[in-house]
């Protein structure tokens, strides 16, 4: 049995705690704090709470996404290691999401797709709840002051028509209505509108490939190309990196061990709603911008 690995792991993800804490506790702009000593220690003791909270939540949602991973590794008897989580100090999420090593070139076909949406929707089941609690408690924009807008993917628009109508119709929620259970579920259903897109080895890519099998190659050289002519028409540049990344692994998903092995019908039921996770989790618009 192959040794996982412990120390980095954990290192990480007490690293990305710390990162997190600091995001929550900065209200989401760490960069302002960082003119003066005194300044980063007033965020720190006004609003550590938020600080635990926003931390806390964010960890919950990705630790549940890897550890759905890691299970369905583990019923497969595929080695994978512990979770690796980003630390990224500085941005307003505090992180980059969580990856985990997976030696997949042994799944079979139905193997690669239990890998691949057990995350997804395993971060989705703790994302909503969150989610919900969050606008639950979101407040009024500020009126007339310089704030930051993150763009609300469908499903925001949905439970802030139903939970919030007072607060219905705006595309974004802005800084001054942020609390940290709803920027934590913001992120996570960031996370997984973005791990589910049908291309290349994201987990989406994974479901697309043991639904369609090489067919969906051609969906994620479609995809990838609309990507590209998106970024450059709507100037939507900050999706660069992660397109140069895509082709640098290549759009197309590799051939499972056994491709003729059948998914079942309750698999390919469960596959095809999962696909449609990005049109409700992610906003194709971006992350947000600086309303004036």
């Amino acid at each position: 049995m192959t040794r996982r690995r412990v120390l980095l792991p954990l290192v990480l993800l007490v690293a990305t705690a710390v990162s997190t804490f600091w995001a929550g506790a900065t209200h989401w702009m760490p960069g302002a704090c960082l003119d003066g000593f005194a300044s980063a220690g007033q965020a720190l003791w006004e609003h550590w709470p938020d600080g635990l909270a926003y931390a806390a939540a964010v960890l919950g949602i990705l630790f549940t996404h890897e550890m759905g991973h890691f299970l369905a590794a583990w019923w497969h008897g595929i080695p994978a290691s512990f979770p690796y989580f980003l630390p990224v100090p500085f941005t307003p999420f505090g992180t980059m999401g969580a990856v985990i090593r997976m030696r997949g070139h042994g799944a079979d076909r139905r193997a690669m797709f239990d890998l691949g949406v057990a995350g997804p929707l395993a971060g989705l089941a703790v994302a909503l709840p969150i989610t919900w609690l969050g606008i639950r408690q979101m407040g009024p924009p500020v009126p007339g002051a310089v704030d930051i807008g993150f763009y609300n993917p469908l499903v925001f628009t949905l439970l802030i028509d139903r939970l919030r109508p007072e607060l219905a119709g705006d595309s974004m929620i802005y800084l001054s209505q942020l609390n940290p259970l709803l920027m934590a579920g913001w992120v996570g259903m960031f996370v997984t509108g973005l791990n589910m897109l049908p291309i290349s080895q994201l987990d989406g890519g994974h479901v697309a490939y043991a639904l369609l099998g090489r067919r969906a190659h051609h969906l994620a050289r479609m995809l990838l190309v609309a990507a590209i002519i998106y970024v450059l028409v709507a100037e939507k540049y900050m999706w660069v990196v992660l397109i140069v990344l895509v082709c640098l692994m290549g759009a197309d998903h590799p051939a499972t061990a056994d491709d003729r092995v059948p998914l079942g019908r309750v698999r390919a039921a469960i596959g095809w709603v999962a696909l449609t996770l990005p049109f409700f989790c992610f906003s194709p618009r971006g992350i947000g911008e600086v309303i004036w």
